[in-house]
């Protein structure tokens, strides 16, 4: 039974509480909400294109395995069937050997019959081998046109290939007398882009070889020179650590400005939007000239 009321100055309303509470609620449920939905949509910053690049890159990246190991099967049966081919000349050579030898030692049959009977029971013993090993032959070239009919099937088409990376300045773009070097980095290694020439110069990213490599070295002397100088690090998705190695020989020990653009993908660089800003390095001394012009002792 309620109880009866008494006058106004006793009451005590709970509806404010109440009130605040449910709005309290209401603002806890609403911020878990937006942190579930956040968390599903997260991708890491990268674009619905570049997770589908990723992706198609991923399954090309299997099937590039997938024909390293028919490649390999391949091979084998290449060997296998060279090795058969070599048997049945040494089988036919033989046979030939042994034919003539009969032909023209009649006497020497009559003389020993045992020794006759025993060469043409290896007579016919090689004649059936070298039908077994011709039979085999055989399969081999069947089973190797199957392979290579397979790595046809497994080729990838033109229109499927991985399109190349537009490298873009990031940010309100650079000064017009900065000098553009790049250097890929990827795979647990480092690629000078051309700045000697038109060829890529390749090198381990290891910390001995980042520190010895005569022609990364010089690279490195004649940026220092010019303090307009900046080498941009191009980084693949698993070169962090060459990164690591490239840029702090750069910047500890030669003091050169250096940047870093992450690369989406695998696809070929294209570098067209830098093309006004790229500079060019002598090319490295020759070993050889080197020890030429040092004084002898």
């Amino acid at each position: 039974m309620a109880k009866r009321r008494h006058g106004a100055k006793d009451e005590i309303l709970l509806v404010p509480f109440l009130d605040i509470l449910c709005s309290l609620i209401g603002v806890l449920v609403l911020i878990i909400v937006v942190l579930c939905v956040s968390q599903t949509q997260q991708t890491e910053g990268r674009t619905p294109e570049e997770i589908q690049m990723a992706q198609e890159h991923k399954r090309m990246k299997a099937e590039l395995l997938e024909r390293e190991k028919l490649d390999l099967v391949l091979k084998e049966k290449l060997a296998d069937l060279e090795k058969l081919q070599a048997e049945a000349l040494e089988k036919e050579q033989r046979f030939l050997k042994f034919r003539k030898l009969m032909s023209s030692s009649k006497e020497l049959q009559q003389q020993n019959q045992e020794i006759a009977t025993n060469l043409q029971k290896e007579l016919d013993d090689l004649l059936t081998e070298i039908d077994g090993l011709k039979r085999q032959e055989g399969e081999s070239k069947k089973s190797i046109a199957e392979l290579i009919a397979e790595l046809k099937k497994r080729e990838v088409p033109e229109d499927r290939k991985v399109p190349p990376v537009l490298v873009q300045p990031s940010g309100s773009g650079m000064a017009e007398s900065t000098k553009v070097y790049f250097v890929e980095c990827g795979g647990g290694g480092l690629k000078i882009l051309k700045a000697w020439g038109e060829e890529d110069y390749r090198l381990s990213a290891t910390a001995e070889v980042v520190v010895a490599d005569r022609a990364f070295n010089h690279f490195l002397s004649e940026l220092q020179k010019d303090k307009n100088s900046l080498i941009l690090f191009l980084i693949r998705d698993d070169g962090y650590n060459a990164f690591n190695n490239g840029a702090g020989r750069a910047e500890s020990d030669y003091d050169i400005r250096v940047g870093k653009l992450p690369i989406p993908g695998r696809g070929q660089l294209d570098l067209a939007l830098f093309e006004k800003y790229r500079g060019k390095v002598p090319p490295p001394p020759d070993p050889a000239s080197e020890s030429a012009d040092k004084p002898k002792a």
